[in-house]
Protein backbone atom coordinates (compact mmCIF):
# COMPACT_ATOMS: atom_id res chain seq x y z
CA UNK A 1 0.00 0.00 0.00
CA UNK A 2 1.43 3.15 -0.71
CA UNK A 3 2.31 5.39 1.69
CA UNK A 4 0.14 8.34 0.44
CA UNK A 5 -3.06 5.94 0.83
CA UNK A 6 -1.75 4.80 4.06
CA UNK A 7 -1.09 8.48 4.82
CA UNK A 8 -4.59 9.20 4.37
CA UNK A 9 -6.39 5.79 6.47
CA UNK A 10 -3.83 6.95 8.98
CA UNK A 11 -4.87 10.45 9.24
CA UNK A 12 -8.62 9.13 9.27
CA UNK A 13 -7.83 6.95 11.87
CA UNK A 14 -6.15 9.84 13.89
CA UNK A 15 -9.11 12.06 13.32
CA UNK A 16 -11.65 9.22 14.56
CA UNK A 17 -9.82 7.89 17.61
CA UNK A 18 -8.76 11.55 18.70
CA UNK A 19 -12.64 12.70 18.25
CA UNK A 20 -14.18 9.28 19.74
CA UNK A 21 -11.32 9.91 22.77
CA UNK A 22 -11.99 13.67 23.15
CA UNK A 23 -15.83 12.96 23.53
CA UNK A 24 -14.97 10.54 25.93
CA UNK A 25 -12.79 12.37 27.85
CA UNK A 26 -14.21 15.96 28.33
CA UNK A 27 -17.03 15.20 30.53
CA UNK A 28 -14.31 13.46 32.75
CA UNK A 29 -11.93 15.97 32.78
CA UNK A 30 -14.84 18.89 33.09
CA UNK A 31 -16.16 16.94 36.17
CA UNK A 32 -12.52 16.97 37.85
CA UNK A 33 -11.97 19.77 37.06
CA UNK A 34 -15.03 22.08 37.57
CA UNK A 35 -16.77 24.52 34.85
CA UNK A 36 -14.63 27.34 36.26
CA UNK A 37 -11.37 25.61 35.88
CA UNK A 38 -11.75 23.75 32.90
CA UNK A 39 -12.85 27.15 31.73
CA UNK A 40 -9.58 28.49 33.18
CA UNK A 41 -7.53 25.86 31.38
CA UNK A 42 -9.10 26.09 28.01
CA UNK A 43 -8.48 30.02 28.30
CA UNK A 44 -4.93 29.87 28.81
CA UNK A 45 -4.52 26.92 26.07
CA UNK A 46 -6.09 29.66 23.56
CA UNK A 47 -4.15 32.63 24.63
CA UNK A 48 -0.61 30.89 24.63
CA UNK A 49 -1.62 29.29 21.32
CA UNK A 50 -1.23 32.92 19.76
CA UNK A 51 2.26 32.26 20.60
CA UNK A 52 2.54 29.46 18.52
CA UNK A 53 1.98 32.05 15.47
CA UNK A 54 5.70 32.66 15.54
CA UNK A 55 6.00 29.11 13.49
CA UNK A 56 6.12 32.13 10.91
CA UNK A 57 4.90 29.69 8.54
CA UNK A 58 7.93 27.53 8.22
CA UNK A 59 6.35 23.43 8.37
CA UNK A 60 4.71 24.40 4.91
CA UNK A 61 7.53 25.94 3.60
CA UNK A 62 9.91 23.01 4.46
CA UNK A 63 6.84 20.79 2.92
CA UNK A 64 7.40 22.75 -0.35
CA UNK A 65 10.77 23.58 -0.68
CA UNK A 66 11.93 20.04 0.35
CA UNK A 67 9.71 18.45 -1.88
CA UNK A 68 11.13 21.20 -4.91
CA UNK A 69 14.59 20.12 -3.99
CA UNK A 70 13.99 16.58 -4.38
CA UNK A 71 11.95 16.94 -7.68
CA UNK A 72 15.09 18.45 -9.18
CA UNK A 73 17.29 16.19 -7.43
CA UNK A 74 19.47 19.06 -5.22
CA UNK A 75 20.88 16.99 -2.80
CA UNK A 76 23.26 19.53 -1.32
CA UNK A 77 20.32 22.82 -2.01
CA UNK A 78 18.51 20.28 0.49
CA UNK A 79 21.00 20.47 2.95
CA UNK A 80 21.47 24.26 3.19
CA UNK A 81 17.42 25.16 3.04
CA UNK A 82 17.33 22.58 6.05
CA UNK A 83 20.52 24.22 7.97
CA UNK A 84 18.96 27.46 7.61
CA UNK A 85 15.64 26.87 8.81
CA UNK A 86 16.92 24.76 11.97
CA UNK A 87 18.66 28.20 12.67
CA UNK A 88 15.36 30.22 12.31
CA UNK A 89 13.91 27.99 14.36
CA UNK A 90 16.24 28.12 17.08
CA UNK A 91 15.82 32.40 16.85
CA UNK A 92 12.59 31.90 17.01
CA UNK A 93 12.54 29.99 20.46
CA UNK A 94 14.51 32.25 21.87
CA UNK A 95 12.21 34.66 20.92
CA UNK A 96 8.98 33.04 21.95
CA UNK A 97 10.71 32.65 25.71
CA UNK A 98 11.52 36.42 25.46
CA UNK A 99 8.15 37.18 24.14
CA UNK A 100 6.40 34.69 27.07
CA UNK A 101 8.01 36.19 29.40
CA UNK A 102 6.93 39.88 28.84
CA UNK A 103 3.47 38.37 28.79
CA UNK A 104 3.89 36.54 31.71
CA UNK A 105 4.61 39.82 33.93
CA UNK A 106 1.36 41.41 32.47
CA UNK A 107 -1.32 38.62 33.28
CA UNK A 108 -2.68 40.50 36.29
CA UNK A 109 -3.41 43.36 33.98
CA UNK A 110 -5.14 41.54 31.39
CA UNK A 111 -7.48 39.21 33.09
CA UNK A 112 -8.03 41.47 36.23
CA UNK A 113 -11.18 41.83 36.00
CA UNK A 114 -12.75 37.92 35.22
CA UNK A 115 -10.14 35.73 36.98
CA UNK A 116 -9.93 35.50 40.80
CA UNK A 117 -6.30 35.76 42.93
CA UNK A 118 -6.05 31.86 42.84
CA UNK A 119 -7.22 31.55 39.35
CA UNK A 120 -4.52 33.87 38.23
CA UNK A 121 -1.79 31.95 40.51
CA UNK A 122 -2.68 28.94 38.51
CA UNK A 123 -3.26 30.29 34.86
CA UNK A 124 0.97 31.81 35.45
CA UNK A 125 2.08 28.24 36.47
CA UNK A 126 0.03 26.87 33.22
CA UNK A 127 1.80 29.89 31.20
CA UNK A 128 5.40 29.42 31.35
CA UNK A 129 4.67 25.80 31.44
CA UNK A 130 2.80 26.09 27.53
CA UNK A 131 5.57 28.74 26.59
CA UNK A 132 8.49 26.00 27.34
CA UNK A 133 6.44 23.87 25.46
CA UNK A 134 5.92 25.64 22.58
CA UNK A 135 9.86 26.85 22.49
CA UNK A 136 10.70 23.25 21.78
CA UNK A 137 7.43 21.75 19.83
CA UNK A 138 8.35 24.45 16.98
CA UNK A 139 11.19 23.20 16.16
CA UNK A 140 10.12 19.94 16.89
CA UNK A 141 7.84 20.28 14.36
CA UNK A 142 10.09 21.13 11.36
CA UNK A 143 11.05 17.14 11.26
CA UNK A 144 7.35 15.85 10.96
CA UNK A 145 7.42 18.32 7.90
CA UNK A 146 10.46 16.97 6.34
CA UNK A 147 8.76 13.44 6.63
CA UNK A 148 5.60 15.07 4.63
CA UNK A 149 7.97 16.43 2.02
CA UNK A 150 9.68 13.24 1.45
CA UNK A 151 6.18 11.46 2.00
CA UNK A 152 6.99 9.49 4.62
CA UNK A 153 3.12 9.85 5.84
CA UNK A 154 3.07 6.44 7.99
CA UNK A 155 5.87 7.10 10.90
CA UNK A 156 4.52 10.33 12.10
CA UNK A 157 0.53 9.86 12.16
CA UNK A 158 1.49 6.37 13.96
CA UNK A 159 3.03 8.10 16.22
CA UNK A 160 0.92 10.96 16.61
CA UNK A 161 -1.98 8.33 17.36
CA UNK A 162 -0.06 6.06 20.15
CA UNK A 163 0.76 9.68 21.37
CA UNK A 164 -2.88 10.18 21.74
CA UNK A 165 -3.67 7.04 23.35
CA UNK A 166 -1.21 7.27 26.00
CA UNK A 167 -2.06 10.99 26.96
CA UNK A 168 -5.48 10.16 27.50
CA UNK A 169 -4.82 7.19 29.74
CA UNK A 170 -2.51 9.29 31.54
CA UNK A 171 -4.68 12.23 31.97
CA UNK A 172 -7.28 9.94 33.66
CA UNK A 173 -5.41 8.10 35.69
CA UNK A 174 -3.99 11.89 37.37
CA UNK A 175 -7.07 13.17 37.33
CA UNK A 176 -8.24 10.31 39.11
CA UNK A 177 -5.13 10.72 41.70
CA UNK A 178 -7.02 13.95 41.91
CA UNK A 179 -4.52 16.14 39.84
CA UNK A 180 -5.82 20.01 38.33
CA UNK A 181 -5.38 21.45 34.95
CA UNK A 182 -1.52 22.20 35.01
CA UNK A 183 -1.33 18.52 35.82
CA UNK A 184 -2.73 18.39 32.34
CA UNK A 185 -0.47 20.56 30.50
CA UNK A 186 2.50 19.16 32.40
CA UNK A 187 1.48 15.63 30.43
CA UNK A 188 0.97 17.80 27.10
CA UNK A 189 4.51 18.36 27.18
CA UNK A 190 5.73 15.59 28.02
CA UNK A 191 4.30 13.60 25.29
CA UNK A 192 5.29 16.52 23.05
CA UNK A 193 9.40 16.04 24.15
CA UNK A 194 8.55 12.26 23.62
CA UNK A 195 7.17 12.66 20.01
CA UNK A 196 9.90 14.99 18.56
CA UNK A 197 12.87 12.71 20.35
CA UNK A 198 11.38 9.76 18.05
CA UNK A 199 10.82 12.13 15.07
CA UNK A 200 14.06 13.32 14.81
CA UNK A 201 15.47 9.77 15.60
CA UNK A 202 13.28 8.54 12.53
CA UNK A 203 14.63 11.80 10.13
CA UNK A 204 18.07 11.63 10.97
CA UNK A 205 18.52 7.34 10.42
CA UNK A 206 15.80 6.06 8.19
CA UNK A 207 15.51 9.02 5.59
CA UNK A 208 19.10 10.13 6.19
CA UNK A 209 18.52 13.55 6.45
CA UNK A 210 21.53 15.99 6.88
CA UNK A 211 21.84 19.37 7.40
CA UNK A 212 24.59 21.86 6.11
CA UNK A 213 25.39 24.80 8.91
CA UNK A 214 28.51 25.44 7.16
CA UNK A 215 27.53 28.41 4.05
CA UNK A 216 25.03 30.83 4.98
CA UNK A 217 22.93 31.74 1.77
CA UNK A 218 21.06 34.59 2.15
CA UNK A 219 19.43 33.69 -1.01
CA UNK A 220 17.56 30.96 0.70
CA UNK A 221 16.81 32.92 3.66
CA UNK A 222 15.27 35.79 1.08
CA UNK A 223 13.40 32.48 -0.53
CA UNK A 224 11.91 31.03 2.72
CA UNK A 225 10.31 34.19 3.96
CA UNK A 226 9.14 35.39 0.73
CA UNK A 227 6.84 32.15 0.34
CA UNK A 228 6.56 31.76 4.45
CA UNK A 229 5.41 35.52 5.34
CA UNK A 230 2.06 34.39 3.69
CA UNK A 231 1.67 31.03 5.24
CA UNK A 232 2.56 32.93 8.66
CA UNK A 233 -0.10 35.51 7.83
CA UNK A 234 -2.86 33.06 7.41
CA UNK A 235 -2.07 31.07 10.19
CA UNK A 236 -2.48 34.34 12.19
CA UNK A 237 -5.88 34.26 10.76
CA UNK A 238 -6.69 30.42 11.37
CA UNK A 239 -5.93 31.35 15.08
CA UNK A 240 -8.26 34.10 15.55
CA UNK A 241 -10.75 32.65 13.45
CA UNK A 242 -12.52 30.48 16.49
CA UNK A 243 -9.73 30.85 19.70
CA UNK A 244 -9.96 34.56 19.67
CA UNK A 245 -13.76 34.19 21.14
CA UNK A 246 -12.36 32.05 24.16
CA UNK A 247 -9.95 35.39 24.98
CA UNK A 248 -12.66 37.82 24.68
CA UNK A 249 -14.78 35.94 26.19
CA UNK A 250 -12.55 35.34 28.96
CA UNK A 251 -11.82 39.16 29.26
CA UNK A 252 -15.38 40.65 29.14
CA UNK A 253 -17.47 37.51 30.90
CA UNK A 254 -16.41 34.76 32.93
CA UNK A 255 -14.35 31.57 32.33
CA UNK A 256 -18.00 29.96 32.78
CA UNK A 257 -19.07 31.27 29.76
CA UNK A 258 -15.76 30.25 28.27
CA UNK A 259 -16.48 26.65 28.52
CA UNK A 260 -19.66 26.76 27.46
CA UNK A 261 -18.00 28.26 24.40
CA UNK A 262 -14.75 26.28 24.07
CA UNK A 263 -17.29 22.84 24.41
CA UNK A 264 -18.72 24.19 20.81
CA UNK A 265 -15.39 24.64 19.15
CA UNK A 266 -14.14 21.37 20.42
CA UNK A 267 -16.98 19.97 18.62
CA UNK A 268 -16.38 21.98 15.67
CA UNK A 269 -12.58 21.52 15.75
CA UNK A 270 -13.60 17.36 15.49
CA UNK A 271 -15.58 18.15 11.51
CA UNK A 272 -12.90 20.67 10.36
CA UNK A 273 -10.07 18.54 11.30
CA UNK A 274 -10.92 16.06 7.81
CA UNK A 275 -9.42 19.33 5.71
CA UNK A 276 -5.72 18.85 7.45
CA UNK A 277 -5.78 15.42 7.11
CA UNK A 278 -6.33 15.42 3.00
CA UNK A 279 -4.51 18.92 2.33
CA UNK A 280 -1.75 18.51 4.05
CA UNK A 281 -1.11 15.03 1.97
CA UNK A 282 -1.77 16.47 -1.23
CA UNK A 283 0.56 19.55 -0.90
CA UNK A 284 3.36 17.72 -2.27
CA UNK A 285 1.55 15.99 -4.74
CA UNK A 286 -0.05 19.32 -5.61
CA UNK A 287 3.35 21.26 -6.47
CA UNK A 288 4.52 18.88 -8.81
CA UNK A 289 0.84 18.99 -10.74
CA UNK A 290 0.66 22.76 -10.78
CA UNK A 291 3.68 22.22 -13.02
CA UNK A 292 2.72 19.24 -14.80
CA UNK A 293 -1.13 19.07 -15.56
CA UNK A 294 -3.59 21.46 -16.71
CA UNK A 295 -6.76 23.21 -15.07
CA UNK A 296 -8.86 20.72 -16.42
CA UNK A 297 -6.79 18.06 -14.36
CA UNK A 298 -6.38 20.01 -11.42
CA UNK A 299 -10.49 20.50 -11.38
CA UNK A 300 -10.47 16.87 -11.80
CA UNK A 301 -8.77 16.07 -9.22
CA UNK A 302 -10.49 18.15 -6.84
CA UNK A 303 -13.68 17.12 -7.87
CA UNK A 304 -12.72 13.75 -6.90
CA UNK A 305 -11.43 14.29 -3.26
CA UNK A 306 -14.38 16.64 -2.90
CA UNK A 307 -17.08 13.62 -3.49
CA UNK A 308 -15.02 11.25 -1.26
CA UNK A 309 -15.09 14.00 1.46
CA UNK A 310 -18.77 14.96 0.96
CA UNK A 311 -19.82 11.21 2.19
CA UNK A 312 -18.21 11.56 5.85
CA UNK A 313 -18.64 14.82 6.42
CA UNK A 314 -22.87 15.50 5.28
CA UNK A 315 -23.64 12.22 7.72
CA UNK A 316 -21.50 13.57 10.22
CA UNK A 317 -23.76 17.04 10.02
CA UNK A 318 -26.54 15.50 9.17
CA UNK A 319 -26.50 13.24 12.37
CA UNK A 320 -25.58 16.50 14.51
CA UNK A 321 -28.30 18.17 13.25
CA UNK A 322 -30.89 15.74 13.97
CA UNK A 323 -28.84 14.21 17.63
CA UNK A 324 -26.44 16.99 18.19
CA UNK A 325 -28.59 18.57 21.19
CA UNK A 326 -29.64 15.35 22.72
CA UNK A 327 -26.27 14.03 22.71
CA UNK A 328 -24.58 17.01 24.52
CA UNK A 329 -27.44 16.98 27.25
CA UNK A 330 -26.31 13.56 27.95
CA UNK A 331 -22.69 14.05 27.17
CA UNK A 332 -21.51 17.31 29.74
CA UNK A 333 -25.12 18.42 30.64
CA UNK A 334 -28.25 20.58 30.20
CA UNK A 335 -26.03 23.63 31.04
CA UNK A 336 -23.73 23.34 28.07
CA UNK A 337 -26.67 23.76 25.56
CA UNK A 338 -25.47 26.53 23.87
CA UNK A 339 -22.48 25.08 22.43
CA UNK A 340 -24.79 22.68 20.25
CA UNK A 341 -25.70 26.07 17.91
CA UNK A 342 -21.84 27.26 18.67
CA UNK A 343 -20.40 23.90 17.19
CA UNK A 344 -23.12 23.48 14.50
CA UNK A 345 -22.62 26.89 12.59
CA UNK A 346 -18.64 26.03 12.91
CA UNK A 347 -19.21 22.58 11.18
CA UNK A 348 -21.48 24.10 8.43
CA UNK A 349 -18.58 27.14 8.12
CA UNK A 350 -16.25 24.34 7.51
CA UNK A 351 -18.48 22.13 4.96
CA UNK A 352 -17.23 24.57 1.25
CA UNK A 353 -13.79 24.34 2.89
CA UNK A 354 -13.52 21.18 3.52
CA UNK A 355 -15.05 19.73 0.56
CA UNK A 356 -12.77 22.17 -1.59
CA UNK A 357 -9.71 21.04 0.80
CA UNK A 358 -7.15 20.57 -2.18
CA UNK A 359 -7.44 23.74 -3.34
CA UNK A 360 -5.71 24.52 -0.15
CA UNK A 361 -2.76 22.94 -1.73
CA UNK A 362 -3.21 24.08 -5.29
CA UNK A 363 -3.30 27.75 -3.28
CA UNK A 364 -0.05 27.15 -1.62
CA UNK A 365 1.96 25.37 -4.50
CA UNK A 366 1.64 28.27 -6.84
CA UNK A 367 2.44 30.89 -3.66
CA UNK A 368 -1.21 33.18 -3.91
CA UNK A 369 -1.96 32.25 -0.21
CA UNK A 370 -1.17 36.17 -0.62
CA UNK A 371 -4.97 36.65 -1.80
CA UNK A 372 -6.30 34.52 0.54
CA UNK A 373 -5.10 36.11 3.77
CA UNK A 374 -5.85 39.72 2.27
CA UNK A 375 -9.61 38.13 1.84
CA UNK A 376 -9.95 36.19 5.10
CA UNK A 377 -8.06 39.01 6.80
CA UNK A 378 -10.66 41.98 6.10
CA UNK A 379 -13.75 39.46 6.44
CA UNK A 380 -13.08 37.97 9.81
CA UNK A 381 -11.83 41.02 11.14
CA UNK A 382 -15.42 42.37 10.31
CA UNK A 383 -16.52 38.99 11.52
CA UNK A 384 -14.86 39.79 14.81
CA UNK A 385 -16.03 43.05 15.25
CA UNK A 386 -19.66 41.93 14.67
CA UNK A 387 -19.40 39.09 17.29
CA UNK A 388 -18.00 41.85 19.79
CA UNK A 389 -21.05 44.02 19.46
CA UNK A 390 -23.21 40.34 19.68
CA UNK A 391 -21.92 39.57 23.36
CA UNK A 392 -23.67 41.60 25.84
CA UNK A 393 -26.81 40.35 24.31
CA UNK A 394 -26.12 36.60 23.23
CA UNK A 395 -22.81 36.00 24.88
CA UNK A 396 -20.98 32.82 23.02
CA UNK A 397 -23.55 32.46 20.62
CA UNK A 398 -23.21 35.91 19.33
CA UNK A 399 -19.38 35.68 19.50
CA UNK A 400 -19.82 32.72 17.08
CA UNK A 401 -22.50 34.30 14.45
CA UNK A 402 -20.30 37.00 14.05
CA UNK A 403 -17.68 34.44 13.66
CA UNK A 404 -19.23 32.98 10.91
CA UNK A 405 -20.68 35.98 8.93
CA UNK A 406 -17.06 36.96 8.62
CA UNK A 407 -16.34 33.48 7.52
CA UNK A 408 -19.05 32.82 5.21
CA UNK A 409 -17.95 36.03 3.43
CA UNK A 410 -14.58 34.67 2.48
CA UNK A 411 -15.70 31.57 1.28
CA UNK A 412 -17.67 33.08 -1.16
CA UNK A 413 -15.33 35.67 -2.17
CA UNK A 414 -12.12 32.97 -2.54
CA UNK A 415 -14.63 30.86 -4.92
CA UNK A 416 -15.10 33.51 -7.33
CA UNK A 417 -10.64 33.89 -6.58
CA UNK A 418 -10.66 30.09 -7.72
CA UNK A 419 -12.52 30.45 -11.02
CA UNK A 420 -10.88 33.92 -12.35
CA UNK A 421 -7.42 33.15 -10.70
CA UNK A 422 -6.87 29.77 -10.21
CA UNK A 423 -8.98 29.26 -13.39
CA UNK A 424 -10.87 26.01 -11.77
CA UNK A 425 -14.46 25.16 -12.90
CA UNK A 426 -16.82 25.84 -9.15
CA UNK A 427 -19.68 25.97 -11.28
CA UNK A 428 -18.77 22.12 -12.31
CA UNK A 429 -17.45 20.91 -8.77
CA UNK A 430 -20.77 22.15 -6.99
CA UNK A 431 -22.74 20.81 -9.67
CA UNK A 432 -20.56 16.86 -9.38
CA UNK A 433 -19.96 17.39 -5.35
CA UNK A 434 -23.55 18.38 -4.09
CA UNK A 435 -26.40 18.09 -6.67
CA UNK A 436 -25.42 15.12 -7.38
CA UNK A 437 -26.33 13.96 -3.95
CA UNK A 438 -29.25 15.90 -3.06
CA UNK A 439 -32.02 13.53 -3.66
CA UNK A 440 -30.30 10.89 -1.23
CA UNK A 441 -29.14 13.63 1.57
CA UNK A 442 -33.51 14.95 1.34
CA UNK A 443 -34.37 11.50 1.79
CA UNK A 444 -32.16 10.40 4.59
CA UNK A 445 -32.70 13.79 6.20
CA UNK A 446 -36.77 12.62 6.10
CA UNK A 447 -35.46 9.17 7.07
CA UNK A 448 -33.74 11.02 10.40
CA UNK A 449 -36.50 13.41 11.40
CA UNK A 450 -38.96 10.12 11.93
CA UNK A 451 -35.95 8.17 13.68
CA UNK A 452 -35.90 11.06 16.03
CA UNK A 453 -39.34 10.72 17.11
CA UNK A 454 -38.57 7.32 18.74
CA UNK A 455 -39.61 7.63 22.41
CA UNK A 456 -36.70 6.94 24.96
CA UNK A 457 -34.08 8.73 26.84
CA UNK A 458 -30.49 7.67 27.67
CA UNK A 459 -27.54 6.75 25.72
CA UNK A 460 -29.12 3.14 24.69
CA UNK A 461 -31.59 4.99 22.96
CA UNK A 462 -29.51 7.79 21.20
CA UNK A 463 -27.00 5.31 20.05
CA UNK A 464 -30.00 3.41 18.46
CA UNK A 465 -31.41 6.27 16.64
CA UNK A 466 -27.88 7.26 15.39
CA UNK A 467 -27.60 3.69 14.16
CA UNK A 468 -30.38 3.12 12.28
CA UNK A 469 -30.03 6.79 10.47
CA UNK A 470 -26.25 5.91 9.93
CA UNK A 471 -27.92 2.87 8.14
CA UNK A 472 -30.60 4.33 6.25
CA UNK A 473 -27.81 6.91 5.11
CA UNK A 474 -25.38 4.44 3.77
CA UNK A 475 -28.06 2.77 1.58
CA UNK A 476 -29.56 5.64 0.07
CA UNK A 477 -26.12 6.89 -0.74
CA UNK A 478 -24.27 3.92 -2.24
CA UNK A 479 -27.62 3.23 -4.29
CA UNK A 480 -28.64 6.80 -5.02
CA UNK A 481 -25.25 9.07 -4.67
CA UNK A 482 -22.12 6.94 -5.66
CA UNK A 483 -20.81 6.92 -9.08
CA UNK A 484 -19.69 3.63 -10.49
CA UNK A 485 -15.53 4.51 -9.83
CA UNK A 486 -16.75 5.41 -6.13
CA UNK A 487 -18.19 1.96 -5.33
CA UNK A 488 -15.58 0.53 -7.15
CA UNK A 489 -12.60 1.93 -5.09
CA UNK A 490 -14.77 1.23 -1.33
CA UNK A 491 -15.15 -2.48 -2.57
CA UNK A 492 -11.69 -2.94 -4.54
CA UNK A 493 -9.15 -4.73 -1.38
CA UNK A 494 -6.53 -2.44 -2.62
Amino acid sequence: MSQLKSGAILSYINILLTSAIGLGITPFIIKSLGDSEYGLYTLIGSFVAYLSLMDLGLNNTIVRFVSKYRAEKDLEGERKFLGTTMLIYLAISVAIVILGMIIYFKLDNIFSQSLTLAQLADAKVMFLILVFNLAITLPGGAFTAICNAYESFVFPRSVAIIRYLLRALTVIAVLNLGGKAISIVIIDTFYNILVIHFTIYFTLTKLKIQFSFKEKDWKIVQQIFSYSVWIFMFGIISQFQWNIGQVILGIKVNTIEVAVYAVGILLGSYYGAFSGAISGLFLPRASKMVLQNTNLELTDMMIKIGRLSFVPLMLILLGFILFGKEFIYLWVGKRYENSWLIALLIMIGYTIPLLQSFTTSVVEAKNMVGYKVKVFGVSLTLGIVLGYIFIPKYGGVGMIIGIFIGWMMAQFIMNLFYSSHLKLNISRFFKETTLTFILPICICLFIGIIINQIQGQGWVNLILKCLLFSASYVLFIWILGLNKFERQLIIRKR
